[in-house]
């Protein structure tokens, strides 16, 4: 208590998040996203991996007779990536593996950071998945799931 009397509220927490106005946090998290504290890398310090792996994103297009999805996956190999449809749900996995190599002589050090993500996003239809077809190019996964005949988009006109 201080002498006047009056209770002095204390509060528990990081002190540096108490005192620097909400202002100053966004703009350290914008300047973080900007830069992306690569900086840090040569010191040993990373990003935690949340930060790091990102979902990818993702196009899907209503045609006639199919769905059309297409994912950004850039860095991911065919073999690193899972795809299964269930009705009208599709979801797509990957998983990246650590990449560290180290030279002697000049200090040269180079990460590639890892992990893994899982997207499920939900489909205008009902897709046969047993005619699926999938290809990948430069780092961008196609997806072609014909629709079931059901789920077939028809003009009905006004009578």
């Amino acid at each position: 208590m201080a002498k006047s009397g009056k209770e002095i509220t204390i509060a528990k927490g990081a002190p540096e998040r108490m005192l620097r106005p909400a202002l100053f946090s966004d703009f350290d998290r914008m300047f973080d996203d900007f830069f992306g504290r690569r900086w840090m890398r040569p010191f040993g310090w990373e990003r935690p991996l949340g930060e790091m792996v990102s979902l990818p994103s993702v196009d899907v297009i209503d045609r006639d007779d199919e769905v059309v999805v297409r994912a950004d996956v850039p860095g991911y190999k065919k073999e690193d990536i899972e795809i299964s449809v269930s009705g009208s749900s599709l979801t797509i996995k990957g998983e990246t593996k650590a990449e560290e190599k180290e030279e002697k002589g000049d200090y040269y050090r180079c990460e590639i950071s890892h992990g893994a993500f899982s997207r499920t996003v939900a489909l205008p239809a009902d897709v046969d998945d047993s005619k699926a077809r999938a290809s990948m190019k430069d780092g961008v996964l196609e997806l072609a799931l014909p629709k079931l005949e059901k789920s077939r988009r028809h003009t009905i006109s006004i009578s």
